[in-house]
């Protein structure tokens, strides 16, 4: 849509929405005739949880809120606060629900604490990748089940970035047997941290911006963060020589636009529509973006780094597969909420299981057999 065709459609769908919430400054007339109060400007405070400009998840946050600003030729005008800037990393979400900013960017698990549901609109253990959840969300249930979440907490929420299957994170030492995980300190948010927990881990929580100095200084003796891209950028490489996949964790993590629900609901049904096409949008770029990126930062990491990912034994992968399971399968008797989204999620990763075994998997043991390691 262009700016200007957008400046009519919310006219013609309520143009008062343009005055509801929000900063209000300026007025004018509109370049193309429309009424004057579409000039209005509304300001929108973006809250994130990531560190300033950073590659990926940081410039996916700054893309949304460019977009907005273009699209609607600065009638709404989306000011992005990054992690510790106005609120901490971990408090985003919160800002967002009690009205302290209007939007936040940032991955759901971090508010397990609030209801066990969260986690399955970022990434669960051994759960669904990136384009599954995307379908999930999009065509399979997950969506109205994600509202009905977030609106407990005055929010609504939308799909808006997406990284790819992360990698398995980086220690200090080697992991050769279940035993190496007995008293690790780790930083693993989300329920692989419960996983991680049971096999015997002390779990940290970090924000992303804190992990290569706890590395660093021994606070940890390992950590995930995201895959060769984002860590390549911290220089986990610097100080923990071992590299592993695969991320059992977050086999296709999602980032969410959370919008709060008064904001959203003073929205016209054409600007709600912008914000979602906006979001569908920067998950699909961003997956692509990571795709790329993650293969080159690999090939740096090898070639300049000396580093060599590897893969956990089989025993390990056995091990935490078996008490994933569990865990998610306590985790979906928590509560009624709960219990439906687990429910949808299994049948959904089931269903998509069954076909990726002829499809997506095969095809890519296909190629392998045909092109090899590297094509």
């Amino acid at each position: 849509m262009k700016r200007r065709e957008f400046l009519t459609v919310t006219a013609a769908a309520g143009a008062a929405a343009l005055t509801g919430c929000g900063q209000q400054n300026g007025a004018g007339q509109a370049p193309d005739g429309a009424p004057a109060v579409l000039r209005k400007k509304r300001t929108l405070k973006m809250v994130t949880s990531w560190p300033k400009n950073f590659p990926g998840l940081g410039m996916s946050a700054e893309r949304v809120a460019q977009r907005i600003n273009d699209i609607t030729d600065g009638a709404i005008t989306v000011k992005v606060y990054a992690a510790g800037e106005l609120v901490g990393a971990f408090e985003a979400f919160d800002a967002v629900s009690s009205g302290t900013a209007d939007l936040a960017h940032h991955a759901d698990y971090y508010q397990q604490g609030k209801s066990k549901a969260f986690p399955f609109f970022t990434s669960v253990p051994f759960g669904l990748t990136a384009e599954e959840l995307a379908a999930w969300i999009y065509f399979d249930g997950g969506q109205p089940l994600w509202d009905e979440l977030y609106a407990r907490f005055n929010a609504k929420p939308l799909l808006a970035c997406a990284t790819g299957t992360q990698m398995g994170g980086w220690y200090r030492r080697e992991i050769k047997s279940l035993e190496d995980f007995k008293g690790l300190k780790v930083r693993m948010p989300g329920l692989g941290g419960e996983v991680m927990r049971r096999l015997g881990a002390a779990v940290v929580a970090l924000p992303g911006g804190d992990i290569f100095t706890a590395l660093q200084q021994g606070a940890i003796d390992g950590a995930e963060w995201v895959g060769p891209w984002n860590d390549l950028a911290f220089g986990f490489h610097k100080v923990a020589k071992h590299y592993y996949y695969p991320g059992f964790h977050e086999p296709g993590a999602a980032l969410a636009l959370a919008i709060n629900l008064s904001v959203w609901n003073d929205l016209s049904d054409g600007e709600r529509k912008l914000f979602e096409d906006i979001a569908n949008r920067e998950c699909l770029y961003s997956l692509c973006e990571y795709k790329v990126r993650n293969a080159e930062a690999q090939q740096t990491l090898l070639k300049e780094h000396g580093v060599s990912a590897k893969p956990f034994p089989d025993d390990v992968i056995r091990e935490l597969g078996r008490v994933s399971g569990e865990v998610l399968e306590e985790i979906g008797r928590a509560d009624d909420l709960t219990h439906r989204v687990y429910e949808s999620f299994k049948a959904a990763r089931a269903k998509y299981m069954t076909y990726a075994a002829i499809s997506d998997e095969a095809f890519i043991m296909a190629r392998r057999k045909v092109l090899g390691g590297e094509g």
